[in-house]
């Protein structure tokens, strides 16, 4: 079993969701880089050369990509469960009777303590961004209620932090063979043993762009 880039437990206890606003603000972007199509709502896979250990054979479904930079959200990096009790209080929401517990995943090395929801598309609310077919996006405390009444998606994957570039940076990787990318795939993003995302995306990796 491969280990993560982080040895100390998630901080839950100080973790916050994005608000929707700046959510929205983030992923309205330029669909395209100049001279390239975006790579939004596609798989970036870590290159077995990739020296960067904090993205050692991780697997990133990237939220936006254009002109000014690119922001995608690790997807193969559990850092363990926490009650679901414990996540509600950790944004100050009550959570008297909230009985089961949440699994959650290290979604990259930027501002770790911002909380992501990743899930499917048979979830909506007005904060919800659609990401790709089939995978869509809400940074609400609602959909952890909903989660926690059973009213939620039906797949969900929730990560703290995510993986940013600056304008041109996400490009110069690529040219320089630091990742693979492949078509989207909800099975990798929610369903295959983590252990075998990687593997499993290489499989069906394309060309550098």
């Amino acid at each position: 079993m491969r280990l993560t880039w982080l040895e100390r437990p998630l901080p839950v206890l100080a973790a916050i969701l994005l608000p929707a606003t700046l959510l929205h603000a983030a992923l309205q972007s330029p669909s395209d880089t100049p001279g390239q199509p975006s790579l939004a709502g596609q798989m970036l896979i870590a290159a077995p050369g990739l020296l960067d250990p904090r993205f050692d054979h991780t697997v990133i479904l990237m939220v936006r990509h254009g002109a000014d930079g690119a922001l995608g959200i690790v997807i193969n990096r559990p850092a363990g469960e926490q009650p679901l009790k414990s996540v509600l209080a950790a944004i100050g929401e009550k959570g008297d009777g909230v009985t089961g517990n949440l699994r959650l995943f290290y979604g990259g090395p930027v501002q770790r303590e911002v909380g992501f929801v990743l899930h499917s598309t048979d979830y909506k609310r007005d904060q919800t961004v659609t990401i790709a077919d089939h995978v869509a996006m809400t940074s609400s405390r609602e959909i952890l209620h909903d989660i926690a009444s059973g009213h939620g998606p039906e797949k969900v994957l929730v990560a703290f932090g995510y993986a940013g570039w600056a304008a041109g940076q996400l490009e110069g990787e690529l040219a320089l063979h630091g990742w693979y990318i492949a078509a989207n795939d909800t099975k990798l993003v929610f369903d295959l043993d983590r252990d075998k995302v990687w593997d499993e995306a290489m499989m069906h990796r394309t060309q550098d762009l």
